[in-house]
C-alpha cells in the first residue's frame, strides 16, 4: 500500500477497492457514514487519491445532497 497516504486516505482507498466491483457511484456522505468520517473529510481526502497513481480511477461526478464520485477499477 502507498506509504505516503494518511490513515483516512488508506481507509477510503480500501473501501473503494472493496466496493468498486459491485458499485460505480459513491456519495461522500455514505462513504463517511461507513468509515466514521464526515462528508467533508471524505471529499478532501479523495482529492489526494485522485491525484495519486493507484489501481482505481476516481472522478468527481455530481453534487446533489453530497458529492458523488465515479469509481472505475
Amino acid at each position: 500500500m502507498a506509504p505516503d497516504l494518511t490513515s483516512k486516505q488508506r481507509r477510503i482507498l480500501e473501501y473503494l477497492r472493496n466496493n468498486a466491483a459491485t458499485k460505480t457511484y459513491f456519495k461522500s456522505r455514505l462513504i463517511g457514514n461507513e468509515l466514521g468520517m464526515t462528508a467533508k473529510e471524505v471529499g478532501s481526502n479523495i482529492t489526494a487519491l485522485q491525484e495519486g497513481d493507484y489501481d482505481i480511477e476516481i472522478e468527481k461526478w455530481g453534487y446533489s445532497s453530497s458529492t458523488t464520485w465515479k469509481v472505475d477499477t
